[in-house]
């Protein structure tokens, strides 16, 4: 048995998406624990991942309530790029804003039941795509910041959705018509030139396999707080996602900061 604070899942692209989990600094190899019973417990006690502090809740996925509003990782541009003001010099903390959002962003199209648009860095590539759970990926445009990168990603929400359909995608409901190439260079004929300017020649497109013994025909989420404590076999791992035997799965990302037991 295994004691400490979760936060998401470390990914490794290979042959097969490769998942680690740090509790406490100790390293569980998430891949050698598929197709065996698989048992979590929480403690009841959750600490915010910013500032360690003690919490009675976990906000935006394992903040505390003062961390949530001050971080510059709980920012509005998190989650509305075209918001940022990295490239301005504002933010809630200027130099993490011209380390992390003031540098390089890639918008992307990814593969899965649909097409999807998104916003990423490029210390994020693959790590971004493979924590959504898409089937495949491609690199649409390059922008010097990720408030550039955001106005872009409007202009293609008229085009595609910003939205993982995650029951989809943990049943691997894939769309296997989807030409990614395609989609890219038939956009270039339909954005004004603000846009195409931007666009890379990079047709690369990445393919991401994930270690999945089976894929449930319906999924059911596990509320960890309902629960406190339960035992399945772990037949996969798909995005942030924990799959097990039953069809029953569970978002570890969800529960970043509470204190768990894994045996």
């Amino acid at each position: 048995m295994t004691q400490g604070i979760l936060s998401k899942m470390k990914v490794e692209q290979g042959e097969q998406i490769r998942y680690s989990l740090y509790l406490n600094d100790q390293l569980i190899n998430m891949n050698e624990r598929i197709g065996s019973p698989f048992t979590m417990e929480l403690t009841g006690s959750i600490f915010c991942l910013k500032c360690n502090s003690r919490t009675k809740t976990s906000f935006n996925q394992g903040f505390c309530y003062k961390c949530f509003l001050s971080a510059p990782e709980c920012s509005q541009c998190i989650i509305k790029p075209e918001l940022c003001e990295a490239h301005l010099g504002k933010g809630r903390d200027p130099q993490w804003e011209q380390e992390h959002h003031n540098q390089p962003h890639y918008v992307y199209l990814a593969a899965s039941d649909a097409v999807k648009v998104g916003v990423t860095r490029g210390t994020q590539i693959p790590t971004r795509w493979i924590d959504q759970g898409a089937s495949s990926a491609i690199i649409f445009a390059e922008t010097p910041n990720r408030y550039e990168a955001g106005k872009i990603e409007v202009a293609l929400k008229s085009f595609f959705t910003d939205k993982t359909n995650w029951r989809n995608m943990l049943k691997n409901q894939i769309d296997d018509s989807i030409d990614l190439i395609s989609e890219k260079w038939n956009l270039e004929t339909q954005l004004p030139r603000e846009i195409t300017d931007f666009i890379t020649d990079d047709e690369e497109v990445h393919t991401f396999n994930y270690p999945v013994l089976s894929y449930p025909g319906q999924v059911n989420s596990i509320s960890l707080e309902k629960v406190i404590r339960f035992t399945k076999v772990l037949m996969g791992i798909k995005g942030q996602y924990l799959i097990f035997e039953d069809g029953s799965v569970i978002n570890l990302r969800k529960y970043g900061g509470y204190q768990v037991i894994i045996g």
